[in-house]
């Protein structure tokens, strides 16, 4: 199976990704790691990718695709991937469209009146990326998963999840129109406990097999 993922930030793709990957043995395809990945290695697509964001400016949409490109034809892709982070804009899934063939997006769909406190209580894992909130912590500063050290994102301020929310909906929430068009957006009621959200995935993707 092809799968994207889909959802606004702090919706829980994070969360969800994490349990999909391992409950169906499909690699998480995140496009911030895989630029991260790229410009560790100082592949020439990573150093073109860095000459972007070393000068504060977007990764143009053509070296993204490439670098999508390259990673779907790895071998552990072979039998399907969860992408996580792309498309971000119908001109991405357009050139994705070119790339290989999706057959289902989960769109995780959370009132955004509750992604606010959600992201500015979030913390994440700095070794295997795991979402936390503060509310569920009890005080731990170690990932459960990894024990890894958990952080707060410099990105999860009030001020900057507003704006990221509003990039979110003029970009890419038109993605789910897209998609709908082709009739493989399965939506899941994303304000449900992250055990009930992956139920509902888990049972949708069980279904396809």
């Amino acid at each position: 199976m092809n799968i994207i993922l889909l959802g606004a930030p702090g919706a829980g793709k994070g969360t969800q990704a994490s349990k999909i990957s391992d409950g169906f043995s499909l690699p998480h395809i995140s496009t911030g790691d895989i630029f991260r990945e790229n410009i560790k290695n100082r592949t020439p697509i990573g150093m073109l990718a860095k000459s972007y964001t070393d000068q504060g400016l977007l990764v143009p949409d053509e070296v993204t695709c490439q670098i999508v490109e390259e990673r779907l034809g790895r071998e552990d892709c072979k039998n399907g991937y969860m992408l996580d982070g792309f498309p971000r804009t119908i001109a991405q899934a357009e050139a994705l469209d070119k790339i290989t063939k999706v057959d289902l997006v989960i769109n995780i769909d959370v009132d955004f009146s509750l992604l606010l406190d959600r992201l500015c209580g979030r913390r994440v894992c700095k070794d295997c990326g795991e979402s936390y909130h503060i509310t569920k912590l009890n005080g731990e500063t170690k990932c459960a998963r990894c024990s890894g050290e958990l952080y707060q994102r410099k990105d999860d301020n009030p001020e900057t999840v507003q704006s990221r929310l509003d990039v979110y909906k003029a970009q890419t929430a038109p993605l789910i129109e897209y998609y709908g068009k082709k009739g493989i957006v399965f939506n899941v009621e994303g304000n449900a406990a992250p055990e009930a959200v992956y139920a509902a995935i888990s049972a949708k993707l069980n279904a396809l097999k």
